[in-house]
Order: C-alpha cells, then sequence, then structure tokens
C-alpha cells in the first residue's frame, strides 16, 4: 500500500513530469536571457534632451574606433553613406558640467592620451546646448591647464593636431572625447569628409589662381604706357 500519491505514479508517469519541469525551467530562462539580451543590446537609443541631437550608446565597443573607423572608410571611398546625418562624434565619459565636476573628471580621463611619458599636440574644442552656466573661454583653459599638467610637453596645435578633445554640453551633462584625425576628417562632418580634392578646390580657389587675377589686372610701367602711347600714334 502506498501513502504518497506520487509514489503509486509508474516510471513512465515520472519521467513524463520531469520532461515537462526541464522544458517549463529552460523556457523560462530562454526568456530570461532574451529579456536580458534586449536590456543590454549593443547599440541603443538614450534621449539627449536636445533638438536635433541623438545619443546611442554602446556595449562592448570603443566609441572613437567605431567612428573613426567609419570616417575614415567613407574618407577613402568617398561614398556618400548617410542624407540625415551631419556630424559624429563619439562620446567616452560624461561627468555633470559643473566647473570642478569636470576638472576632476578631466584629470582621470586625460591620462591615456596626455599622462607622461605619453604626450602629443592637441586642440579643444567646445558646444553647449540648452546650457547657458558654462563660459566657452574658462573650460577650454581650465582643461588646456589640466593636459599640461599631466606633461609639460604636450602642446597646443590649432592647425593639424595629433589630439583633438571634444568637450560637448547638453543641459546639465558634460560629455568628453578625445579624437585622431580631426582636422583630416573635417571635423568629423560626414557630408563634408566624402567630397573630393576637386570640390574643395572649386570651394576655396588656389593661391595660383589668385596670383593670376592679380597678374590680369597689374598696372603697367611708365615704359610700357609711354611704349603703347607711340604705337597707338604711328597706328593714326
Amino acid at each position: 500500500q502506498f501513502s504518497d500519491p506520487e509514489e503509486r505514479l509508474s516510471g513512465s508517469e515520472r519521467e513524463e513530469d520531469e520532461d515537462d519541469v526541464e522544458a517549463a525551467l529552460k523556457k523560462e530562462v530562454g526568456q530570461i536571457r532574451a529579456s536580458t539580451e534586449q536590456k543590454l543590446r549593443r547599440f541603443q537609443l538614450v534621449e539627449s534632451g536636445a533638438n536635433n541631437v541623438v545619443f546611442i550608446r554602446t556595449r562592448g565597443i570603443e566609441p572613437e574606433n567605431l567612428v573613426h573607423h567609419i570616417l575614415k572608410d567613407m574618407h577613402a571611398t568617398k561614398k556618400k553613406k548617410t542624407r540625415v546625418i551631419l556630424r559624429m562624434l563619439p562620446i567616452s565619459g560624461t561627468c555633470k558640467a559643473f566647473m570642478e565636476d569636470m576638472k576632476k573628471y578631466a584629470e582621470t580621463f586625460f591620462e591615456p592620451w596626455f599622462k607622461a611619458p605619453n604626450k602629443g599636440t592637441f586642440q579643444i574644442v567646445y558646444k553647449a546646448r540648452n546650457n547657458s552656466h558654462m563660459s566657452r573661454e574658462e573650460v577650454i583653459k581650465e582643461l588646456a591647464g589640466i593636459v599640461g599638467s599631466l606633461n609639460p610637453e604636450n602642446k597646443v596645435d590649432l592647425n593639424n593636431p595629433q589630439y583633438t578633445v571634444v568637450v560637448e554640453i547638453i543641459k546639465n551633462v558634460c560629455c568628453l572625447s578625445v579624437v585622431r584625425d580631426y582636422v583630416l576628417f573635417r571635423k568629423y562632418n560626414l557630408q563634408e569628409v566624402v567630397k573630393s580634392n576637386k570640390d574643395n578646390t572649386q570651394q576655396n580657389p588656389s593661391s595660383q589662381t589668385g596670383d593670376q587675377n592679380l597678374k590680369a589686372v597689374k598696372p603697367k610701367t611708365e615704359e610700357e604706357e609711354e611704349k603703347s602711347s607711340k604705337e597707338v600714334n604711328q597706328e593714326k
């Protein structure tokens, strides 16, 4: 006589129940995993709080390397691959958009590029959106001072720097990044980087063309004027 109802089950019935439980567990684990992966997607849209600014969070990807690779490919192929994106800037770190917070954060953030023995020429570009309490001059001065304190051999170069420190302030958030080839890739402008050298020449005529124009209107000397006058009189 069996006192437990489960003991009265046959062996086959017990195996079926175990299979059902195992299947249910697998299904639940799969749902949890799918939900987790959805939350931790490689690319995820984040509300920026500013008009015409889209912020995309990446997972397991270095933003500087990703954007540099995209721009390098577009610069080499000259193929336009987007119609609506104007600029693409990588953001490697964020902090509160207050001077003391930015200084404290930048002291550590700049180390991989500028702390001795690392060094390089640099410039700082600044833009603020929906923010009026920050001073552009003060931010650039303070951040440049931090770069110089990490290694005195770091020098400012506004024409063709090795590194460009990008400071993007959106409301009360400061977004920082250090990028390469900022000048070569036309300030990371996707529309400009695909233009050929011929297009750039047409927009910015060379100095040679300017010299030719000047030569065409160059005034004659007194001897040339006198010679020209004699020729006209002889013809008359």
